[in-house]
């Protein structure tokens, strides 16, 4: 009995591992030779795709090498359907200026920004025009002290000449123009006026209508929009503040999407509570140059002023 158990103790193999290690690095094999065939066929696929993309952009005529002139397709290359000669690819070139990194609306605007800082150079010295840029466009603010008497929507006949160089720059350039409003917060009652809505758009209505009838610029570039005291530059907490929001602000419009709301006389994303006039400026006249205030001075008699 005891020969037997030594016999089958003996008889163990303990090498039986090899059987399942030579399986593991049969598949680990098979595991890397197919993952370098897969990468071999992602390569072939990925130099196509690269080949083909680099003759659509000759075609387009962005790139010229490799002795191709631009629009010319290397023939060992067959391009996808999307792009084959059936379609036209022309639509998408770039421009001479969009080649160049050139912006000719910028360009545009930096000339017109120019012309107005040469043509009001004497005005913005005496603080009475500021220039500056917003989303909207390019601002030209022409103060109460400079260019209207005291709550009146009628320009002083010496501001005339500042406003016939704005104007003729204006005429001369095909963006669209709103004309904007603004008073401060300080109540006005007169007979021309009830409120500084009506002084705000009063102001403005009447430029538009001097560009159109005296200036020759062309009506349907042009709206006008009230904004009485809802809009300031600065605060109104003091007479400085005041004396800044008093204002007509010439916005030449950049983009089309802006021009047609204004043409339509849209509400601008400032404030819903807005007055605005289109183009039919003329149904708006001008009011009088002695409008007074009814508020009351220290004296007890009204005193003129814009709102």
């Amino acid at each position: 009995m005891k020969n037997r158990t030594r016999r089958s103790a003996a008889e163990v193999n303990h090498e039986r591992w090899l059987v399942s290690y030579a399986d593991f690095v049969t598949l680990l094999f098979a595991f890397f030779v197919v993952l370098y065939a897969s990468a071999q066929i992602d390569k072939q696929r990925a130099s196509r795709l690269s080949d083909a993309i680099n003759s659509a952009f000759q075609q387009l005529g962005i790139f010229e090498r490799d002795g191709h002139k631009p629009g010319e397709i290397d023939p060992r290359i067959s391009l996808p359907s999307a792009v084959n000669g059936a379609q036209d690819l022309s639509r998408w070139a770039p421009s001479g200026q969009e080649k160049m990194g050139a912006d000719p609306k910028k360009q545009d605007f930096n000339a017109i920004r120019s012309e107005l800082e040469k043509a009001l150079a004497a005005e913005i010295t005496r603080n009475e025009v500021a220039l500056h840029m917003e989303a909207d466009g390019l601002v030209v603010s022409l103060r109460e002290a400079g260019f209207f008497d005291s709550g009146s929507a009628t320009i002083k006949p010496g501001a005339e000449a500042a406003f016939a160089r704005v104007a003729n720059i204006l005429r001369e350039h095909s963006c669209s123009v709103r004309i904007e409003g603004h008073t401060d917060n300080v109540p006005i009652h007169t007979a021309q006026f009830a409120s500084n809505w009506e002084l705000s758009t009063a102001r403005s209505t009447s430029l538009v209508k001097a560009l159109i009838e005296q200036y020759g610029v062309p009506s349907e570039r042009l709206s006008a929009a009230g904004y009485a005291e809802f809009h300031p530059a600065a605060s109104n907490a003091t007479a400085k503040g005041r004396q800044l929001n008093r204002r007509v602000d010439v916005v030449i419009l950049t983009s089309p999407r802006q021009r047609q709301a204004a043409s339509l006389g849209a509400p601008s994303d400032k404030d819903p509570a807005k007055s605005s006039a289109g183009d039919a400026a003329a149904s708006h006249p001008p009011a009088t140059r002695n409008g007074q205030s009814a508020a009351p001075d220290a004296s007890g008699r009204n005193s003129g002023r814009s709102g």
